[in-house]
């Protein structure tokens, strides 16, 4: 018999899947269904603590306002880039590398994306990728699609070791990031899978893809060894130095006529025609977003707020979104008119504000979760009733999933992690299960979660110009997530001891 609290913990979870999948209802109406639902269950079922609804709600806007910066900055830097042209021209110089429209996507959505996730996280790898897949030929929908599966596994790592050193902050940490490494292995699949989505609709598809099939998988390849090769220096340094090391192996490569398709075949559209800029003015926009990224990183600091009723929050002006608005001035200044400048901030606000109020329905409905312990109810909190529900010998065969869902309803691998670590910690020394093999599958699985994360879906639609297409998405995107989350998942099982 299905325990009643089960199921009043499950329902919002429910509400937002069936919605989703099966109702044309938009994304930001499920969203806030699901958050009014579990304000209705925590104060008529649970009974939180008054105090605890208004802390949650704060925490829920401003971890929403936090990534409403990263989508506004994103889209305003994107829009300057492409009205000046370097958008265009980066696929001019992909040619210099590679003709093949299948070397050059790879390159983009797995190695560049992996960089950009090591610098900045927080979603905006696939938000600056999507676009220039776009300008190399592919569908809106097709480079949102590869842009989420490329934007996976280097977030196990995330922005210099943020979804570890903050995700899994307290916890006993020793052995995780090699055993993460290790799990993160099943990462050599996603090149595959890239590639076939990217040729699936080619009349030739198939040879398309028994073309481009060895140069995916040395792609994976190089991504795990370069992460193996660096893991030892600290998890910090895995998604920023191991994926130097996998573009320069890469490169050379390439140099070297090494597992590229022996045909070429492009589909670079609209940008022979274009102005060939100098490879500086292309780069130089990059280059200055990731030094300040950098600067930022390690100078900028929390702020904290403190409520008159003894509630705290840590603001973090570390964020990407403003060092994108920082980076692009200058350029609109520069290279364009002072009309871009204004018309890049109007459309950047104008794409921000739809994402902005479904991830505030998201996190707050997060926060409402984590803090339902405080009641006068007397019952365990929800997150509590959820996992204890998964049987001992199932548990190592669903964290990954945990960890996706935590990921695909906050947009974020590193809340994922505080969402679920200690509880998933706590489980697996009750069945003494190794933990640093519970946190590696955790933080594994919400790293493929980010392929259909709802936030990172919504900031790449917002930067190509797509609307509606959240389903779709999901849909392009849910095969390869859970044929990598049922391996970590049989893996888990087999060695958690």
């Amino acid at each position: 018999m299905l325990d009643l609290r089960l199921l009043v913990a499950l329902f919002p979870f429910l509400l937002i899947l069936g919605l989703l999948l099966f109702k044309k209802i938009s994304l930001l109406k499920i969203s806030l269904l699901a958050m009014m639902a579990e304000f209705l269950i925590q104060i008529f079922y649970w009974k939180i603590f008054p105090l605890f609804l208004l802390n949650s709600t704060i925490k829920g806007f401003f971890v929403g306002f936090d990534i409403l910066l990263i989508v506004f900055g994103a889209v305003f830097f994107l829009e300057i880039l492409k009205d000046i042209g370097i958008i265009n021209n980066i696929g001019i110089y992909l040619e210099s590398i590679s003709k093949d429209y299948r070397v050059q996507t790879v390159l983009l959505a797995w190695f560049m994306i992996n960089f950009l996730e090591g610098m900045a996280g927080f979603g905006t790898p696939g938000a600056i990728v999507a676009p220039i897949l776009v300008s190399i030929g592919l569908s809106p929908l097709t480079a949102v699609v590869i842009s989420l599966l490329g934007n996976s596994s280097a977030g196990v790592f995330g922005a210099v070791g943020t979804p570890i050193r903050v995700g899994f902050s307290g916890l006993d940490i020793t052995g995780v990031p090699r055993m993460a490494v290790l799990f993160n292995s099943v990462g050599l699949l996603i090149p595959i899978f890239m590639l076939y989505i990217l040729v699936k609709n080619q009349k030739e598809k198939w040879r398309h893809f028994i073309e481009g099939l060895p140069f995916a998988i040395w792609s994976g390849f190089l991504f795990v060894v370069s992460s193996v090769a660096v893991v030892s220096f600290g998890q910090e340094f895995v998604s920023v130095i191991g994926s130097i090391l996998a573009i320069i192996l890469v490169v050379v490569s390439l140099k070297l006529r090494l597992f590229v398709p022996k045909v070429e075949r492009s589909l670079i559209i609209n940008t022979r025609n274009k102005m060939n800029f100098p490879l500086y003015k292309v780069g130089l926009p990059y280059l200055t977003a990731l030094l300040l990224l950098v600067l930022g990183k390690l100078v900028l600091k929390p702020l904290d707020i403190n409520f008159p009723w003894g509630y705290k929050y840590s603001f973090n002006f570390f964020n990407p979104g403003i060092i994108f608005v920082i980076s692009g001035i200058p350029f609109a200044l520069w290279w364009g008119k002072k009309q871009l400048l204004f018309g890049s901030l109007k459309k950047a606000l104008k794409r921000t504000i739809e994402p902005f109020l479904v991830i505030l329905s998201m996190s707050t409905m997060t926060q409402l979760m984590l803090n339902s312990g405080n009641n006068i109810s007397g019952l365990p909190p929800v997150l509590s009733v959820l996992t204890g529900s998964i049987h001992e010998k199932a548990l190592p065969f669903f964290v990954p999933f945990i960890g996706a869902f935590g990921t695909f309803i906050t947009g974020s691998i590193t809340v994922s992690n505080i969402l679920f670590a200690n509880i998933l910690v706590q489980a697996g020394n009750i069945y003494n299960y190794s933990v640093s093999k519970i946190l590696a599958l955790e933080i594994s699985g919400a790293a493929m979660g980010n392929t259909v994360a709802v936030a990172d879906i919504m900031a790449a639609e917002a930067v190509v110009g797509m609307k509606n297409k959240t389903r779709r998405v999901i849909r392009g995107a849910i095969g390869p997530c859970l044929l990598c989350l049922s391996i970590l998942g049989i893996v888990g099982v087999l060695i958690i001891r």
